[in-house]
Parts: C-alpha cells; sequence; structure tokens
C-alpha cells in the first residue's frame, strides 16, 4: 500500500472518530447520569465549601460555577466564585476561581448567565465579612453585600465586576441597603427587556433594557438564592425557604402562586445535607430528553450540622438531582 494511501485512511478514520464524538455531543449523550455513583458532585469538608450552584450547559459542556469557601490554616476564611466543567457529570476538570481573595468583598453567589450582545453576563455578589475568623463561625455578610455584573467571550475568563445599581442610577451605592443572591433573565414577552431579582424585603425586583440602567419594581415574599424558568407559558421561581427548595408560578413576573411542594429530596437519608438543602439551580438539558430525563437540579447542601450551628463555610456540598417533567424528582441515594 502506498504511503499516500495509508495517510488517506489514517485521515478518513480519524475524521470518522471525530464525526462521532460531535454527534454524541449534539445529541446530548454524553451526559448520564446513569454513570453516577452518587448523589454529590462536589463534596466540602471540615475546610472547605462548595454553595450556591449555577450551570450552564454549551456546545456539550456543563459549566458549573459556584461559591467557594476555604478556611485557611491560620483561620481567616475566603470566599470566592469558581467553576468547574464536565462533560459527563463524573469526570471534573480542576476547580478554578475568578474572583479575588479579599475578605472585603467575597465575590459569590453567581446567579445566572445570560448571552447579551455577543458575549456572556453572569450576575454574582459580595458578601463582605472582614477579619473573619473560625473563631466567629457563623457570619454573615454584612450591610454592605451588593450585585454584581461580569463578561465573558469564553465561559472561563471574566471581567472585573461592576456594580448593578438596581434601585436607579440616583440612589448612592451606600444607601442601596443589603442584597444578595442576584438572578438575570429575559422577559418573554418584551424581548430587550431584562429582570434582576435578589434577596432584599423577600424577593426584590428591577428592570432594565440595556443591563446598565435599572428601574426598582417591587417584592414579594420569598426565600434566598431565587432562580427562573420559563415553561408553558409560565415563569416557575425555585427560592430557598428556611429549608428545602419551594416553587412559585407565575403568568407576568409580579403575582405569583405557591406550590404545595418543597423539595428536601433525599435529606432524611443523607448526612451532608442534614442542616439545610437550599440554592437550587434548575438547568433545562433537553437533548437528553429521550434518557429518561430533561431538568437537571444542582443544590447544596448543609451538614451534618445546621448552617447556624457551624456548617456554612465548611460541609457544604453540591449536590444533584433530575426531572422529566418538573413535577416529580429522583435522585441517587
Amino acid at each position: 500500500m502506498k504511503v499516500k494511501q495509508m495517510k488517506q485512511i489514517v485521515y478518513r478514520s480519524m475524521l470518522f472518530i471525530l464525526l462521532l464524538q460531535v454527534g454524541s455531543i449534539l445529541k446530548g449523550q454524553s451526559v448520564d447520569i446513569q454513570k453516577l455513583h452518587s448523589p454529590i458532585l462536589f463534596k466540602g469538608d471540615s475546610v472547605t465549601a462548595y454553595r450556591d450552584p449555577l450551570a450552564l450547559y454549551e456546545k456539550g459542556i456543563i459549566y458549573l460555577y459556584f461559591t467557594l469557601t476555604e478556611i485557611e490554616p491560620d483561620g481567616k476564611i475566603y470566599m470566592y466564585t469558581a467553576f468547574s466543567k464536565s462533560k459527563d457529570l463524573l469526570h471534573w476538570s480542576p476547580v478554578k476561581k475568578i474572583t479575588a481573595k479579599d475578605q472585603s468583598l467575597n465575590y459569590s453567589s453567581p446567579g445566572s448567565i445570560i448571552r447579551y450582545q455577543n458575549e456572556w453576563i453572569m450576575c454574582l455578589q459580595t458578601y463582605p465579612r472582614k477579619n473573619y475568623s473560625v473563631e466567629q463561625m457563623p457570619k454573615y455578610g454584612d450591610e454592605n453585600s451588593r450585585l454584581f455584573l461580569m463578561h465573558s467571550t469564553d465561559l472561563e475568563n471574566w471581567s472585573a465586576p461592576e456594580i448593578i445599581k438596581v434601585k436607579g442610577d440616583t440612589v448612592d451605592d451606600k444607601n442601596m441597603g443589603r442584597m444578595i443572591d442576584p438572578f438575570l433573565l429575559q422577559d418573554q414577552q418584551i424581548k430587550n427587556k431584562w429582570w434582576i431579582f435578589y434577596k432584599q424585603n423577600g424577593a426584590s425586583r428591577s428592570y432594565s433594557y440595556d443591563l446598565k440602567h435599572w428601574v426598582y419594581n417591587g417584592h414579594i415574599a420569598a426565600g434566598e438564592n431565587v432562580c427562573i424558568i420559563f415553561r408553558n407559558d409560565a415563569y416557575i421561581m425555585f427560592h430557598s425557604p428556611p429549608n428545602g427548595i419551594g416553587i412559585k408560578r407565575s403568568k407576568n413576573l409580579m403575582e405569583w402562586k405557591d406550590e404545595s411542594q418543597v423539595l428536601t429530596l433525599g435529606q432524611n437519608n443523607w448526612d451532608w445535607a442534614k442542616g439545610r438543602i437550599t440554592a437550587g439551580y434548575v438547568l433545562d438539558i433537553e437533548k437528553n430528553e429521550k434518557n429518561g430525563y430533561r431538568y437537571l437540579l444542582f443544590f447544596h447542601g448543609s451538614g451534618p450540622k445546621k448552617e447556624t450551628e457551624g456548617d456554612f463555610d465548611k460541609n457544604a456540598s453540591i449536590g444533584l438531582a433530575w426531572s422529566k417533567d418538573l413535577e416529580s424528582w429522583e435522585w441517587l441515594k
């Protein structure tokens, strides 16, 4: 066989394998829940907490962003926004921090990522806890907690955070009050209108037409870590009461009706989540519907102690559940 013919055969074989791989990604076959052995994706320990997950599915890859809390050898505690990525939910890239080490800021709680003007935009918070160490646990973000946006072209490298003036341009940053856990989404009726929900007086909301100038628009009773998706002509909100993941529905983002169900998943059997289940983020991964599910629910669990007892900045882990209809949920035991 001539060298040229051999090269052609090798080239065609490589191309065939590549096409199979691409086809698998496009069909969503790489994400296979059946291969998982634990409900835990990222396990916290005595010096580490994984909290507040946000997930994005892009070109066959799941990007998982979260709050990473680390207790250093000297006892000081720092929070970061970090991420990892995976094609199969089983093998994850090394965790990468994308915000700075600074107790006066503690960028954390990534809420959502949108596509806007050919780039990705993420919303997140600051959670200032100056001079914070293990002797003070738990300590919560002070009155200077604020909301921010970051920009990216590749989902891995992000711009410096820019504050979101959700109360309007005329309200000074110092007078906006404590606010955490932002979630950014597009209005389904007015496509150039954007909303941001955040934890203040329940769940407050503001809107913008350019992501720069915002108008405050009231608040509703709700817990922390709001996540909102739009399905069947209704907005569905997942939020966090003192324990579990609550659900609300709305036609217009103004009036909300509570669902009777509060998701606590397998908490009764999970020591790692005995203290609290919270911060649910629902990802629609429609390409996998044929495998028996469509929606992935990322959340974090704290335990065995309650967060108020100390398992806030440690022993917090990110878990996973799934559903095909947003009504019934499944998880590993």
